[in-house]
């Protein structure tokens, strides 16, 4: 599992960024959301697995801390 903060949400279109403590950006879909809310506060700390998906790494299982 990976460690980050979310950077972006835009609740009307369910997508976002998390950046882990590498810099690294990751897009996910308000699916990934562990809890189930459908919703998260940008500068929320989460924990992730990096998924590919598009040809690119995207975050999953997306949990917060």
């Amino acid at each position: 599992m990976l460690i980050g903060v979310v950077t972006e949400f835009e609740a009307d279109r369910g997508l976002g960024r998390v950046v882990d403590d590498d810099g690294q950006v990751y897009l996910f879909h308000v699916v990934e959301i562990g809890d189930g809310t459908r919703s998260i506060d940008v500068g929320q700390a989460v924990t992730f697995e990096a998924l590919p998906r598009f040809g690119e790494l995207q975050a999953g299982n997306v949990e917060k801390v």
